[in-house]
């Protein structure tokens, strides 16, 4: 239908809902009158008669006394122009093609009308052609002869002013209008019912309305009010004082609209392409009242509450309810819908306004939200006094995104997503959703194909290998205060920092997150150790890939419990004393269908270069870092875990494929950067960021990169530039994958070769204090092939044992923190396997082994107890003031020996005799001023399962120079030992 313009109140005898012409002036009109001949005049007259005539004789027998009763009560006052008008307009609903002549006869009558020629030439003109449109728009039917009499009566029966006529006359028109509404053309019914904008035609539409409505309006005003002309400024106010209460539309309001979703709108959202769903959904105001609408499939029918209000929206097909209510505002309302077999009253979801401001889109596009977990993904909330979850996603390729998920049956038609601007993100409020609830979105791509994936934001998900997020929020409360008050008092590089590495899936299999925070706190610090690192928590589908290939980058893994449950074990582990490392994993992630690959149809989070997107290695997809969002996803990421789950550091994985474009790719795989290099410099600035943002918003955190190249500066402050023209990557620590590979290939030669390798083992000191190491025993090492630690050692089970815990007490004593992978702590003889874990039987009294297996634990515990108590050993790790040698060259005995110093100088030696024979007063040169030194840890202790080779006494130096040193001492080295003393 086409809606009254604002223009036609002005027209006495304009129908509501109809479109009428621009009309001449009065001075335009004036001036045809005076040129119209008086011949022309009696010719017009003529034509009228005849014109009547013809219109008598196809008029029906029903209409003749309808044509009589006109002429009888036509009043001798009135205007001759008045009567013409009437027969005109019967003549007009009844004979469509003689209307014409008709019309013009009346035009030139208007001109031979010489008294009030301004006044009558404009309201004849007027009404000539309302009869001329009418004549278009209807067809010649019995049924309206009542229309037509009603007509005439009204008009005869008008006695007023010329003014009043007008007003009368339109009066008349729109009961003609509104009667009409009634004809059995379907198509006459619509456009009439579109066309009447009364309180009646409203009541209609919604089948119901208020009491008061109904008792203050009645319907009889209604074509009073409209009536009123704009000329007739006193009789429209009037009529609007005596309208009803203030939610009641007023009369310049009154304007017929259908509240119906349009073709396009309604295609779209059927779809799930339309991108501002909430514009046509919801409750809108509109010319003539409030529109409400709703989409709701499966609906049987839809009723709008509010207060004493309750009506039922007429069904337009295919899941639409809409209908138009005589409002002047938005009421706070709720919906009763009806499903077969049950009825529903909610919110609806579509009266909501956005619940991210302009401040989070803004920094969203910078790439600068670095609380980007709180305003993306799913959070219960209380939006403008409602409880529910808001929904928002970064998808800005998509052409349209639907929420789906338990709650609506997996069907996410009625829940269109809107888009914010030009940001890409989708957002949604949906009331009465809560906790545990699954869902995903549902994208629609370029290509106009759909997929169904999980939220990247998600803070829970599914226990795979199911796949749908989980809506959550964290009630937990933490009790580790002091612990994060007392971790920021030093730097990590300058403190005890002794890291237990583990998988928490295998540590103890068919453990929850709450069970694990039982025993794992215990054990570890039974152990001594100042930290554990755990293996990637984030959420992964494949067990197998240790979690390694993250899809949930912001959910720690169901399979163990919820993020409460995993909040509860970290908090355990800080009341026990001991931080918590976690791996993490921002290098690439993998190709699944229902997660980040190609998340909105088009290369998103990873790179749009396919050179640079595919992982050579791994068959997975690299980050785009250069990507402002995709660079604020991995930043926040980083934040998010040390701010919520009070992760104490982060140990990067793959740092190297992310700094190099040419990594495992051969010539003509890889694009240099433009400086022609092969460095990514995109990754460089997004470790850069990653690093300084997490310093800044989170002290005390550590960050670790395990980096195995000889990149310059990876732990030197991002604003210092090295000789390679880059600020340092700002990282805390870094793996020192050199001395791990060096030592072990060492320690895998059998003795008698392990002179031809010396230089295997001091080697690192060349590069020690370049970077701040930790020496890394981890899982790598341990699987695959590999063998785990003890199988690595030549020899027989004594041997292999012996050079283990040799290779311990030299690892601990060299400079650098240190990290050991889960069941080497006790020698365990095979492979890890994420299937079943450690072979804690190994430890069972009931096993022949068992001391064994528990001297080396035994071993370890007290290495990391002196360790932690000599401050030289780690509070100049990064230092060279705190390394001397004593003697490293000593191949052909394969006995290294040096020095630990604190910053006051006092000193603890370490010698290592990785031979198997026991080598009698082995004269080492030492301090002077040191008056005798005695044995803190000896690797071959009977306890460790040693020989029991041991120093028991102190041993004092005597004058005798060695090693360049003013005093030696003699020491009996066991074999395949190491050994350590302290100043007595």
């Amino acid at each position: 239908m086409t809606p009254r313009p604002e223009s036609s109140g002005s027209h006495p005898k304009g129908t509501a809902g109809e479109k009428i012409p621009e009309q001449p002036t009065a001075a335009q009109q004036k001036s045809a009158a005076k040129k119209t001949a008086v011949p022309k005049q009696a010719a017009a007259k003529k034509g009228t008669a005849a014109a009547k005539k013809a219109a008598a004789k196809k008029t029906p027998p029903a209409q003749s006394p309808a044509a009589k009763a006109t002429a009888k009560k036509a009043a001798p006052a009135k205007t001759t122009a008045a009567k013409k008008a009437v027969a005109k307009k019967a003549v007009a609903k009844k004979s469509g093609p003689a209307q014409a002549p008709a019309a013009k006869a009346t035009a030139k009558k208007v001109a031979a009308t010489k008294a009030a020629a301004e006044q009558t030439a404009v309201k004849k003109t007027a009404a000539s052609k309302t009869v001329a449109k009418k004549a278009t728009a209807k067809k010649s039917a019995p049924a309206q002869a009542p229309a037509a009499k009603a007509t005439a009566k009204k008009v005869a029966a008008t006695k007023a002013a010329a003014e009043q006529t007008a007003v009368k006359k339109t009066a008349a028109s729109k009961t003609v209008a509104k009667r009409t509404a009634v004809t059995k053309s379907a198509a006459e019914k619509a456009a009439t019912a579109k066309a009447a904008a009364t309180k009646t035609a409203a009541k209609a539409t919604t089948r119901a309305t208020t009491k008061a409505a109904a008792a203050k309006s009645p319907a009889k005003k209604a074509p009073a009010k409209k009536a009123t002309a704009k000329k007739a400024a006193p009789l429209k106010a009037t009529a609007e004082k005596a309208a009803a209460p203030a939610q009641v539309v007023p009369p310049e309001m009154e304007i017929a609209v259908s509240p119906a979703v349009d073709a396009v709108d309604r295609e779209r959202l059927l779809a799930g392409t339309h991108h501002a769903p909430h514009s046509v959904l919801g409750a809108h105001p509109v010319p003539g009242g409030v529109a409400f609408r709703a989409f709701r499939p499966y609906a049987r029918s839809v009723t709008v509450l509010s207060g004493e209000l309750r009506a039922e929206l007429h069904d337009d097909g295919e899941g639409f309810f809409s209908g138009l209510l005589p409002l002047t505002d938005v009421p706070v309302y709720r919906l009763l819908v009806e499903y077969e077999g049950t009825v529903l009253e909610t919110e609806d979801a579509y009266r909501f306004l956005p619940t991210l401001g302009d401040l989070d889109l803004h920094l969203i596009g910078e790439g600068r939200h670095e609380e980007l977990w709180t305003a993306l993904g799913a959070h219960p909330t209380t939006h403008q006094g409602v409880t529910g979850t808001r929904f928002a996603v970064w998808a800005p390729n998509a052409r349209g995104v639907r929420v789906a998920g338990t709650f609506n049956f997996w069907d996410g038609s009625g829940h269109v997503m809107r888009s914010l601007g030009s940001s890409g993100v989708w957002e949604l409020f949906l009331p009465d959703i809560g906790e545990g609830e699954l869902y995903k979105f549902e994208i629609t791509r370029p290509d106009g194909t759909k997929t169904l994936r999980a939220d990247p934001m998600a803070r829970r998900t599914e226990v795979p290998p199911a796949t749908s997020s989980v809506i959550t929020s964290s009630a937990y409360e933490w009790g580790d205060a002091e612990w994060l008050a007392r971790r920021a008092e030093a730097p990590a590089h300058e403190s005890p920092f002794s890291v237990y590495e583990i998988h928490l899936p295998s540590w103890r299999p068919g453990l929850t997150y709450r069970q694990l925070a039982e025993q794992l706190p215990g054990y570890v610090k039974n152990l001594g150790f100042t930290h554990v690192e755990l293996m990637p928590v984030a959420e992964h589908p494949f067990g197998g890939s240790w979690g390694y290939q993250v899809t949930g980058f912001y959910a720690p893994t169901a399979r163990l419990g919820t993020p409460d449950d995993f909040r509860y074990l970290v908090d355990a582990l800080h009341r026990a004393g001991i931080g918590v490392l976690m791996d993490w994993v921002p290098a690439h992630f993998p190709r699944d269908d229902w997660a980040l690959a190609e998340f909105d149809g088009r290369p998103l989070y990873e790179h749009e270069d396919p050179l640079r997107a595919a992982h050579p290695d791994w068959g997975t997809l690299e980050f785009d870092f250069g990507r402002n969002e995709v660079r604020n996803f991995l930043v926040a990421n980083a934040v998010y875990w040390c701010e919520e789950f009070h992760i104490d550091g982060l140990r990067v994985d793959a740092v190297a494929s992310m700094l190099y474009l040419d990594y495992s790719r051969e010539p003509g795989q890889w694009t240099p950067n433009e400086h022609g290099g092969r460095e990514n410099l995109d990754a460089v600035a997004f470790l850069q960021e990653m690093n300084a943002t997490v310093y800044r918003r989170v002290p005390g955190v550590v960050t670790i990169a395990e980096e195995s190249t000889a990149w310059d500066g990876v732990t030197r402050a991002t604003h210092h530039k090295g000789p390679s023209g880059f600020g340092g990557l700002g990282f805390g620590l870094k793996w020192n994958m050199g001395w791990m590979h060096d030592s072990l290939q060492y320690m895998s030669h059998e003795p008698v070769h392990r002179k031809y390798h010396h230089g295997e083992m001091t080697f690192s000191m060349v590069y020690a204090y370049s970077e701040n190491y930790v020496l890394p025993i981890s899982h790598d090492e341990v699987v695959h092939g590999k063998r785990s630690l003890v199988s690595k050692m030549p020899g027989d089970w004594w041997q292999q044992r012996a050079g283990v815990r040799s290779y311990l007490g030299f690892m601990w004593a060299h400079p650098g923190k240190q990290l050991l992978f889960m069941g080497q702590e006790f020698a365990q003889g095979a492979e890890w396997s994420e299937a079943h874990g450690p072979d804690w039987w190994l430890l069972d009294p009931g096993y022949g082994a068992e001391p064994d297996h528990r001297g080396v634990r035994d071993l370890v515990r007290d290495l990391n107890t002196v360790y932690r108590a000599t401050p030289a050993l780690w509070r100049l790790d990064t230092d060279p003031a705190g390394f001397e040698w004593i003697v490293g060259d000593a191949a052909d005995d394969n006995v290294l020996a040096f020095l630990r110093l604190d910053p006051e100088g006092t000193p603890i030696l370490a010698v290592s005799n990785f031979a198997p024979v026991i080598r009698q007063d082995y004269r080492l040169g030492v301090p002077e001023e040191i008056p005798a030194w005695h044995e803190a840890v000896n690797t071959d202790a009977g306890r460790y399962g040693g020989s029991d080779v041991t120093n028991p006494d102190p041993v004092k130096p005597e004058a005798q120079p060695w090693h360049g040193r003013p005093a030696s001492i003699r020491l009996t080295l066991p074999p395949l030992s190491t050994v350590w003393l302290r100043p007595a």
